[in-house]
């Protein structure tokens, strides 16, 4: 295959920062979340993370973040102060764009008043909140800390605190959960008006304790009944999927999600986050942090765990497995800007899942029928 050419623009470039410290560790989480024990080291965390940016600060030389986005662990454990001193400290090292969507991953059980206010103090502009259900039984089965009033509570009072950019996080094919069920959490959750939802399918993770010891899940036939009632019932009410499990209303969509389903490139700051960037030479390049805060803390020098280059054999599959998550693809031409291969390489393929009526013709899209089959979809770029 030939190798990638010097892309002419590099992609649009986000910040990811990683918070990885939680109340509780749920028994469906595999993320890089740890229990707290004690007092969060809030001011060793912050001196560690700018000592980690300061090394990666070639990599937004002259480029400008147009997204951050602050996930964890439940980033809402930290104070605002925290907030308000990481960002000071990103806007004297990297060009923030004035109109930056940044988000913060904020747990419903983890805010006492006047929270949300201090993090919109600190620039932060958009809330995801973690609600995953409305239900008692299955908050209690999914070990969430918060019950279904503090869960309208939080949304409540982000609203209060002036946020109208916000995501309510809700998952569906829980333990003994019914359509109704499923349909009841979606009627809550639009009760506030959220501009975007993400509704996602529980899975077994490796690494879980659900997934050493699995619940009993609805069966395929009960699966297919509660998301096809359930995104009837989202599409009904101005909802829109526009990405694999990510629904919102029109002009909402995560432009952080975006950036990363376009290929496009992140900066990784904190314990265990991953990060890509297409470098100056052609090639991309994904790294990845020290993954325990004790570690993370008390590293000196550089806390990257580990880097690799992307092959060029290797690139048409990592730059399909993200755009056709989108229900609109992409455009044929992002592909050679975002990978800096030529559409011939993976021309003669993609012919043969169009006429397979897998893709669509003169964009590179899923069909409904590709969407249901995208995993062997992608199989064939392997």
């Amino acid at each position: 295959m030939t190798a990638p050419a010097t892309a002419a623009v590099r992609p649009p470039l986000s910040l990811y920062v990683h918070v990885p410290w939680c109340v509780r560790k749920c028994p469906y989480c595999d993320f890089n979340s740890h229990a707290v024990k004690g007092d969060i080291p809030e001011t060793q965390y912050l001196r560690a993370m700018l000592d980690d940016l300061d090394q990666d600060l070639e990599f937004a030389a002259s480029r400008q973040i147009e997204t951050v986005f602050i996930g964890g662990g439940t980033p809402s454990l930290m104070s605002g102060a925290f907030y308000q001193t990481l960002f000071r400290e990103l806007r004297s090292r990297l060009n923030l764009a004035d109109e930056a969507e940044i988000t913060l991953e904020a747990n419903p059980g983890t805010l006492e008043e006047g929270r949300f206010e201090a993090f919109r103090a600190a620039g932060i502009n958009r809330l995801s909140i973690g609600v995953q259900s409305f239900q008692s039984r299955h908050l209690t089965t999914l070990g969430r800390i918060h019950d279904s009033t503090a869960a309208h509570r939080a949304i409540a009072a982000a609203r209060e605190a002036g946020f109208t950019n916000f995501n309510v996080d809700l998952m569906h094919g829980l333990p003994d959960q019914t359509p109704a069920d499923a349909i009841a959490d979606l009627e809550a959750a639009l009760s506030h008006n959220p501009p975007h939802l993400s509704w996602y399918q529980l899975t077994l993770e490796p690494n879980t304790e659900f997934y050493s010891r699995p619940p009993d899940l609805p069966d395929d036939d009960r699966l297919w009944e509660i998301y096809r009632q359930g995104a009837d019932y989202l599409r009904q009410r101005g909802f829109r999927d526009y990405e694999v499990s990510a629904w919102s209303r029109p002009g909402m969509a995560s432009r952080h999600n975006l950036n990363y389903w376009t290929f496009g490139d992140y900066l990784a700051l904190g314990a265990g986050a991953h990060g890509k960037i297409s470098l100056a030479d052609g090639s991309i390049r994904r790294y990845w942090k020290t993954r325990q805060p004790d570690a993370y803390l008390n590293r000196i020098g550089s806390r990257t765990a580990g880097a690799e280059s992307i092959a060029p054999a290797d690139l048409p599959l990592e730059f399909l497995m993200n755009a056709l998550r989108l229900s609109d693809g992409v455009e044929e031409t992002l592909f050679t800007e975002r990978t800096g291969l030529p559409l011939t390489s993976v021309a003669v393929k993609l012919d043969q899942l169009r006429r397979e009526k897998l893709l669509e013709w003169h964009r590179i899209q899923a069909t409904d029928l590709g969407q249901r089959y995208l995993n062997s979809l992608l199989e064939r770029f392997l």
